[in-house]
């Protein structure tokens, strides 16, 4: 077929799917004015359903932008939330990407493996994985503070981020119970921030939140089997991947 024909066929078909986003973004943005930016109108894997993307929020509506949807999607063969696994796409973390100067280290035997964790001080289940994590070879820990459950856990974000040896006061008072000492005079706690607006943009609910360095991630808490067995597959991918 000539290359132009080719182009007309092309435009010809996309036509129609111009005209629909078109007609939910107009629709949409008249009939509800409060209803965020879109930022993208996609066909969802159901006939006659658009996917609408605001940020890394997924709604859904008909071609018209008649009626919207804000709930999941879900396979009934196989199971699987579709909702949820594009969010999964769309907030995925490029490790190579994170920020680690806003991190504490700790590294066990040669560090040749690297895995980081988005914890609040005072959540139970991010000592449970601590003290789990204190059981792996050959790690690297970057872990993010991440205070999300109340004035307490700032407090404490603040005086670990300032202590003189950030990692002992981090390990300390997770393994050991021993509570930070009150961070006197001034001090650069602006990581803080930046960690929480992070873990907003990545939709990062809860702690602890764990993520490997071929980008797979862990809403909660894993045993020490279980932070092995995914450190041995995350490198096994990233390598594969280079």
């Amino acid at each position: 077929m000539h290359r132009f024909a080719v182009l007309a066929l092309a435009a010809a078909l996309s036509a129609p799917a111009f005209a629909q986003e078109a007609a939910i973004r107009k629709n949409l943005s008249e009939r509800l004015p409060d209803f965020p930016k879109i930022d993208e109108v996609n066909k969802s894997p159901i006939p006659g359903l658009y996917e609408v993307r605001v940020g890394t929020e997924i709604f859904y509506t008909d071609e018209q932008g008649n009626h919207i949807i804000d709930g999941s999607v879900i396979d009934t063969r196989t199971r699987s939330n579709l909702t949820q696994a594009r969010i999964d796409k769309l907030t995925q973390i490029d490790f190579a990407k994170l920020p680690l100067k806003d991190a504490i280290v700790w590294k066990s035997g040669t560090g040749e493996r690297k895995m980081a964790v988005f914890a609040d001080p005072n959540c139970g289940y991010c000592k449970r994985f601590e003290r789990d994590l204190n059981e792996v070879k050959n790690v690297t820990v970057y872990t993010f503070l991440y205070p999300i459950l109340g004035a307490d856990s700032i407090e404490k974000s603040k005086n670990i981020w300032c202590a003189k040896d950030k990692t002992a006061a981090w390990r300390d008072w997770m393994l050991e119970g021993a509570a930070p000492a009150k961070v006197m005079g001034q001090c650069d706690v602006a990581a803080l921030q930046r960690n929480s607006d992070f873990g907003r943009k990545y939709r990062i609910n809860g702690t602890p939140a764990i993520l490997f360095e071929d980008g797979k991630r862990a809403p909660g808490a894993m045993n020490t089997a279980q932070i092995e067995q995914q450190l041995v597959v995350s490198r096994a991918a990233k390598n594969a991947a280079q």
